[in-house]
């Protein structure tokens, strides 16, 4: 026999071996590892809480409740992220799928009980597809205590506090009803205050970038513009129209495209949500701050701003309704760029498939495209002065980024 024969000979020798050993040490009734957690879930509380929060500035605070509650009910088990402001462990076995549903259920019907025979059956319908037995119930009990966590953090947080909004009493400042004003005052998520970014203040009435910026919108943001395109007028009503559920339905196509694992797509909607939820507070902290007025009033009342190279157009309109809150600095341009900047952290790029009701889909590939359209579109709206929307973007960038820096990091 050859030397390499006697060698190969004597390798089978000690594979058998091993092989032998490993089959005496393992249990014959051992089960098979588990399936891998569905991430589904995830996107399904997501459209859950879309139909139950109602939609104004104060959604997107909510949707960050729900969705951290879930990311930290998943992560928790799975271990794959650091958890947000927790860190209780997990049962052994637990079901991921078990413990999200159990905690977007349990955020969602506290906070809106109105809705709890819908939430019911949905927990039901969610619980159903996963087996009965331990792993569910482990998972059931972790996810009502990150639930909990939530609740309790969140607990006298501003929400719905009294505001005493300033009433107008000379040129710039801003008349007319203001939308939940309590939010520029409520304990941030992530940030350390709500002017940890303030804006600072809007270009003084008699500058020359005022002046500038008040002839652009006025020229370009008016109902019957004659200077604005068709395609500009489109992009502003587009963009009218995407804050709320279509955003949140755009991340649910993301992650179903990309193929995102429960933790990964827990991440992705706690992590943006929240960025977008503190870049928010950081703009309603400003509206209060500043009261600043909004484009249809500087246009038709520039006879009482003091300023004789401004010149007053009482019958101006904007191309859509003015939003009932102060002009600076604007919301839609800081929940853009904290949306898009959350989708580079997270994803590398910005890959979003966002439908309009009226308008229909567009796709974004580029950030930067993304940004300066929305501020471009809120200038062709008649709503906002340029600078407003500029500071914005910058706002949500900020946030966006502090909020990375600081939480929602992998486990490794």
């Amino acid at each position: 026999m050859s030397h390499t024969h006697r060698h190969r000979s004597a390798r089978r020798a000690v594979l058998t071996m091993l092989v032998t050993a490993l089959v005496a040490t393992t249990p014959v009734s051992a089960a098979p590892p588990p399936a891998a957690a569905n991430a589904a879930v995830i996107t399904t509380w997501n459209a859950v809480a879309v139909s139950t929060i109602p939609a104004n500035p104060a959604a997107f605070l909510n949707y960050a409740f729900v969705h951290l509650a879930m990311y930290n009910a998943v992560v928790g088990i799975t271990g794959a992220y650091e958890q947000y402001q927790w860190s209780a462990p997990a049962p052994h076995n637990a079901s991921p799928e078990a413990a999200a549903a159990a905690a977007a259920h349990r955020v969602l019907v506290t906070y809106f009980p109105s809705a709890q025979a819908t939430l019911d059956a949905q927990l039901a319908a969610s619980l159903a597809l996963i087996p009965d037995g331990g792993p569910q119930d482990k998972g059931i009990g972790y996810g009502l205590r990150a639930a909990n966590r939530i609740l309790a953090l969140r607990a006298n947080d501003g929400r719905f506090a009294p505001v005493t909004v300033p009433t107008a009493d000379a040129a710039g400042e801003y008349s007319g009803p203001f939308a939940v004003p309590w939010l520029g005052g409520v304990k941030p998520l992530v940030l350390n205050s709500l002017q940890q970014f303030d804006a600072g203040s809007p270009p003084a009435i008699g500058t020359a970038l005022y002046r500038a910026e008040l002839e652009e919108v006025r020229t370009l943001g008016a109902s019957d513009s004659t200077v604005r395109t068709e395609p500009q007028t489109l992009t502003a009503r587009y963009f009218a129209d995407v804050p709320f559920g279509p955003m949140e339905a755009a991340l649910r196509d993301l992650a179903g495209r990309r193929g995102l694992d429960i933790s990964d797509s827990a991440r992705l909607f706690a992590a943006t949500n929240t960025a977008i939820a503190d870049a928010l507070g950081t703009v309603w902290n400003d509206k209060l701050r500043t009261m600043w007025w909004r484009p249809i009033s500087a246009i038709r009342e520039t006879f009482d701003d003091g300023d004789p190279l401004t010149v007053a157009d009482p019958t101006w309109a904007p191309l859509i309704n003015t939003p009932p809150y102060p002009e600076w600095p604007s919301g839609l341009c800081a929940v853009i760029s904290a949306l898009s900047s959350s989708l580079v952290e997270l994803t590398g790029g910005v890959d979003l498939n966002l439908v309009s009701p009226s308008q229909g889909l567009r796709h974004w590939d580029s950030k930067a495209v993304l940004d300066q359209i929305a501020v471009d579109a809120r200038i062709w709206s008649g709503i906002h002065f340029r600078t407003a929307d500029a500071v914005s973007i910058a706002i949500g960038n900020n946030t966006a980024n502090w909020t990375f820096d600081h939480y929602f990091a992998p486990t490794d």
